[in-house]
């Protein structure tokens, strides 16, 4: 058993150099490959979720010009109904202008018609009135007349 000790004592002992060595290189590697790389992984990672929550900033930001944009078309809709509304309304407001006064002077040559109509009746209504004389005056004056001096 001692022998086995010693032995043992001796693979401890030569092992110690390992152990150093293993300590040395755990640390060389450390400061050397897993530092850098856990910064540059970091930094990836930052870059990534930066560009992540940019691009999620762009999405909203792109969708707010869009409601925006939309908003201002449908004021523009708006108003261009309310425009072509006007305009309707001004047309037919001219048109039933322009129908009330062919009315009017419709109305007015009907009247005028009238007028000279009932002048003319009354004109034709004297001259027959007059010839209505004229002719009972020459029917009486031919009845009365001695049957055979004018013939």
């Amino acid at each position: 058993m001692d022998q086995t000790l010693r032995q043992l004592g001796e693979l401890l002992l030569g092992a110690v150099p390992t152990v150093i060595l293993f300590t040395i290189l755990y640390w060389l590697y450390k400061a050397i490959v897993h530092q850098p790389l856990s910064r540059v992984l970091e930094e990836r990672r930052s870059k990534t979720e930066g560009a992540v929550e940019k691009s999620k900033a762009d999405i909203a930001a792109a969708e707010a010009r869009t409601t925006e944009y939309e908003q201002r078309l449908r004021e523009a809709r708006a108003k261009l109904f309310h425009a072509q509304e006007a305009r309707r309304k001004a047309a037919l407001d001219a048109r039933n202008a322009a129908v009330n006064d062919a009315r009017g002077k419709a109305q007015a040559q009907v009247q005028a018609a009238k007028a000279e109509i009932q002048k003319e009746t009354e004109g034709a209504q004297a001259g027959l009135q007059s010839e209505a004389q004229s002719l009972a005056i020459e029917i009486m004056r031919r009845v009365l007349e001695p049957a055979g001096v004018g013939r």
